[in-house]
């Protein structure tokens, strides 16, 4: 963001009064630095990939309107992320009251608790400032569990029990919401939090005021409120009470990648902060298993294995985009191969990695296996994508071949230099891996010849055993 750190800040009420500085809320705050970005023509949310011309417009809308919002899209499609942006749109480093013991950063000019008053009254033009870091001004918290005490406040007993009276302010343990005064609060999966919590929150979001036990406690919070949602819960009757639904301002729909190829770009993305392809042993992913990868939860997210409700997050890819360099990689150091090249029994390991990323549909009439739904759904992405490369003429020839008993193993830790050797029994396999892609490097080669055989089991032309790591074909 273009607001930068004020290097020689106020000290008291007195010198920022002096400084010309003038006291904002929250909302107005994030209008004017986003409307500063956007006249200098930023990139608003860098990182976000494929929401140029659909989720980005309908956020910057909802921050210009001064709206509280709702992200609601299904798993892996960047709401936290989204949420989380909106802080580079506050300043870099906020005032407040240096008040000892206060549980707000209270506006210097506008202070809501009845301790910041007396501590202004007290001081005056004297009274201390200190200054909020924009990354602190962030909160965020997942529904399940959340209880009331949490986000909005419960009496403290210990207040009590040193004298105070029961109806004081004073009385009260703030929640994280009342906290985050001058500040943003994202509750993320809203249906799955409790009632009373949500009512609490209809509160806030109407008067902008807080109610612990009964006790009617009015602040004038300043403060924006972000939630997340899973369209399948949220609109499901009862999840969350009608008076908080239309006490949201803006609805921001999110969506998975609507093109392959902004998929790749996400997943290469987030897939290379935490693994690096040069190095000592570096390795070289073809494009036809970037794609294969992208395909896959492609596939997944209209199988009809998949729960559909429950979504394919982009973490799916991203994971097994990983593991297959990672395998990549073992077979490069053992065996000495620079670079490493993926293969399609690099990516065959991907079972582990979809565990808990794509919820199943096993309870339908589709009596498979998860191993056997996941392995549909891999060969179907394999299929997809080997149609941009080659046509299925010599398939025939090649299924002639291998129904006269020839067997051909490949894996993920045999020498690329043995490919060649291997499928001098079938000759028909090593022309078809030149038409995806005609280079002479063996490690290419390998891969090349893998994608190959791999389409011909997708396609039922020819049967595969597994086998730690090995893989077989036969008719």
């Amino acid at each position: 963001m273009t607001t930068a750190i004020v290097t020689d800040k106020p000290k008291t009420l007195g010198d920022l009064r002096a400084s010309g500085w003038r006291s904002r809320s929250v909302k107005a705050e994030l209008r004017e630095n986003l409307t500063r970005a956007l006249a200098d023509g930023e990139d608003l949310f860098p990182g976000i990939v494929g929401y140029d011309a659909t989720v980005i417009p309908e956020v910057v809308n909802a921050v210009l309107a001064g709206h509280d919002m709702l992200f609601l899209g299904e798993k892996g499609q960047g709401k936290s992320r989204l949420m989380r942006q909106l802080v580079r749109f506050l300043d870099a480093e906020l005032p407040y009251l240096d008040i000892p013991g206060c549980p707000v950063h209270e506006d210097p000019d506008r202070p809501i608790t009845e301790m910041g008053k007396r501590f202004v009254a007290e001081h005056g033009d004297d009274a201390p400032i200190a200054w909020w870091r924009r990354e602190d001004r962030y909160a965020e918290r997942l529904a399940p569990g959340t209880r009331f005490a949490d986000v909005i406040g419960e009496i403290d007993p210990a207040k009590l029990a040193r004298g105070v009276s029961l109806g004081s302010e004073d009385s009260l343990f703030f929640g994280l919401i009342p906290r985050m005064h001058r500040g943003l609060f994202a509750m993320n999966e809203l249906p799955d939090l409790d009632d009373s919590v949500q009512v609490g929150l209809f509160n806030i979001l109407e008067e902008r005021d807080v109610q612990i036990r009964g006790i009617p406690v009015r602040f004038d919070l300043d403060i924006m409120v972000i939630f997340s949602a899973n369209p399948a819960t949220y609109n499901r009757s009862g999840k969350v009470i009608p008076q908080l639904k239309d006490r949201i301002g803006s609805t921001i729909q999110t969506h998975y990648p609507r093109e392959r190829d902004l998929g790749i770009e996400i997943t290469e993305q987030e897939a290379l902060k935490s693994v690096d392809l040069g190095g000592e042993y570096p390795v070289l992913v073809p494009r036809f298993m970037k794609e294969i990868v992208e395909e896959m939860a492609v596939v997944a997210r209209r199988s009809k294995y998949v729960d559909h409700a429950s979504g394919v997050s982009a973490r799916f890819s991203i994971a097994n985009y990983r593991v297959m360099i990672a395998s990549a990689r073992r077979r490069g150091v053992v065996l000495g191969e620079k670079p490493a090249v993926p293969r399609i029994s690099d990516l065959a390991h991907f079972h582990s990695t979809a565990a808990g990323k794509v919820e199943l549909d096993l309870m339908s009439s589709h009596q498979l296996s998860e191993t056997q739904a996941l392995d549909a759904i891999f060969a179907e992405a394999i299929g997809n994508v080997y149609k941009e490369y080659a046509d299925e003429h010599g398939a025939a020839e090649i299924g002639e071949i291998f129904a006269k008993g020839v067997k051909i193993e490949v894996g993920d830790m045999l020498p690329s230099s043995h490919y060649e050797r291997l499928l001098q029994r079938v000759p028909p396999v090593w022309d078809k891996a030149f038409e995806v892609n005609a280079s002479e490097d063996p490690a290419v080669r390998a891969s090349c010849v893998e994608f190959v055989l791999a389409w011909l089991w997708a396609n039922d032309r020819i049967s595969r055993a597994v086998r730690h790591g090995r893989v077989e074909f036969e008719v």
